[in-house]
């Protein structure tokens, strides 16, 4: 019984080394569990997925908007953007075709300009860095006499990883369904 009231009496007179034990164990509990949830969305594969996703979506919906927006008296800067968004046989046919186009825009003396509306990335594989986006967009094209006309459009774009960088490697009309009803 004396060691037991001992023990109490200690503890009324000692409570603040209590108190400073108690929050460091809370605080060490909470630390490592802090820990472990950082860790684990640090290594979260879907994380890294969703990541590559979203980097390819955002490219391919400004490589779509370059190649439809193109004035004639800045030309040189808009045929280059042309070039730098895209990789593989698509590039290779712009570089090949730039001074033909680069004549028909000249003469025709358009503007055009291409704003996204929405997109989606239809298909990714991240190893093999290949993915394909559909690309709503609004292209507004003013003509040398001033008139302007609005087309809206659907993209098919695919798109490859070159040097971390996603690139547009083809570029199609998406095709417009039919009636369904028949």
């Amino acid at each position: 019984m004396k060691r037991a009231a001992r023990v109490r009496t200690a503890l009324r007179l000692r409570p603040l080394p209590a108190l400073a034990l108690a929050l460091t164990l809370v605080a060490g509990g909470f630390a490592a569990w802090a820990g472990q949830d950082w860790y684990g969305a640090a290594h979260d594969e879907e994380a890294g997925y969703a990541a590559q996703r979203d980097a390819a979506l955002t490219a391919g919906e400004q490589a779509v908007q370059n190649l439809n927006t193109l004035d004639h008296r800045e030309l040189k800067t808009g045929l280059d953007l042309w070039e730098s968004s895209t990789t593989g046989d698509l590039h290779e046919q712009l570089a090949a075709g730039r001074q033909e186009f680069s004549d028909q825009v000249k003469e025709a003396r358009t503007v055009s300009t291409a704003r996204v509306l929405s997109g989606a990335v239809t298909e990714l594989d991240d190893r093999a860095g290949r993915a394909r986006v559909l690309v709503a967009l609004r292209v507004t094209v003013k003509a040398a006499d001033g008139a302007t006309s609005d087309k809206d459009s659907r993209m098919l774009g695919e798109l490859t990883r070159t040097d971390g960088i996603w690139k547009l490697s083809a570029l199609g009309q998406a095709p417009v369904g039919g009636n369904p009803a028949g």
